[in-house]
């Protein structure tokens, strides 16, 4: 069983929270999430990435992070995970995602 997403915006961010199962299943909400109706809309715009409901992340979703992460300008993306379980913390620092996003 997959989780769901809850998505806020405003003029210069987007809050994206995940709760339950962050998998493969979730590609297109996640993707429905970030995404503007105009591509470049995401570029210079901050993400912040909530994960205090989510229970288990997998492979699928860290390449659904590294996604995000290049549709928002790469090296120039403004994107925090927050409110990470120490297991979910421990698989991304595995993954070395420290290096390319803000995690607190």
């Amino acid at each position: 069983m997959s989780g769901t997403i809850n998505v806020s915006r405003n003029d210069k961010e987007t809050t994206i929270s995940v709760k339950g199962r962050f998998n493969f299943e979730m590609h297109s909400q996640f993707r429905a999430a970030y995404q503007s109706d105009s591509g470049d809309e995401n570029q210079g715009r901050r993400f912040v990435i909530d994960l205090a409901g989510t229970e288990y992340i997998d492979s699928s979703a860290l390449g659904m992070l590294l996604l995000l992460r290049e549709e928002a300008g790469a090296n120039e993306s403004d994107i925090e995970i927050i409110n990470t379980r120490p297991e979910i913390r421990k698989i991304l620092e595995t993954a070395n995602f420290q290096r390319l996003f803000k995690i607190a």
